[in-house]
């Protein structure tokens, strides 16, 4: 999960970007905030991962905000000005929405900071080869060579094993970020797969242990770069 807060001056604006956030199933709104100070308090005291940012606002403007953060969130810039564009990419924003934001266009910057996030993540987590779920309140030990595939059901998740199958109470997409991106790939909304067990790829499916599992349409691209690689 991507935990995000939202910093704009007008009240609409905060609706809107709420109302998009509410639709992306990796995000959780922390925080909304009218003014950099109250939004500093929160940077500082929680762990922010993503930050949607105005520029025109009371007291200090967006882009001198984010320069005086010394460990910034991922930002995405909103604003109904293009004038501090080049400014906002030489601070390394993910990216840069102008007012008013099509929800389109909001879906494909958040896929960009979904994507530096997790990478960040990757990066700093440790070289295991295996993950503990909650299990019937029980933490269970289970080895990444042994997961065939992860599908979603909806508050839940199904891993399926060799020998057997987990329920575990948690999203897709969070137990998604807590894998090695060298060993499992999202193919679809509702399922992550392990790259080594795929055994055919025929169409938009991908088989294995002889059950076709469908690859969705937003994760063809990323699909078909491994396909490529492992060629």
């Amino acid at each position: 999960m991507i935990r995000c807060i939202i910093l704009d001056d007008e009240p609409l604006a905060i609706k809107v970007i709420e109302n998009f956030v509410k639709k992306i199933d990796f995000l959780d709104c922390i925080g909304t905030f009218s003014n950099a100070n109250d939004a500093l308090n929160t940077i500082k005291k929680d762990k922010v991962d993503l930050m949607f940012l105005d520029i025109n606002m009371p007291f200090i403007d967006g882009i001198s905000f984010l320069k005086s953060l010394e460990t910034p969130p991922k930002t995405i810039v909103t604003s109904a000005h293009s004038d501090y564009a080049i400014d906002g990419y030489d601070l390394n924003v993910v990216d840069y929405l102008m007012k008013p934001i099509p929800f389109e266009r909001f879906e494909k910057a958040v896929d960009k900071a979904y994507k530096a996030i997790s990478r960040v993540r990757n990066e700093k987590s440790l070289d295991l080869d295996f993950v503990f779920v909650r299990v019937n309140k029980l933490n269970v030990k289970i080895n990444f060579d042994d997961i065939l595939v992860i599908e979603s059901l909806k508050d839940y998740i199904k891993i399926v094993t060799k020998n057997k199958n987990f329920i575990v109470h948690t999203t897709l997409t969070s137990f998604t970020e807590s894998l090695p991106r060298n060993k499992f790939i999202r193919i679809h909304r509702s399922t992550t797969a392990a790259i080594q067990k795929i055994d055919v790829i025929d169409g938009s499916n991908a088989y294995i242990n002889k059950k076709p599992y469908k690859i969705g349409g937003s994760y063809k691209d990323d699909f078909k770069n491994l396909v490529v690689n492992f060629n």
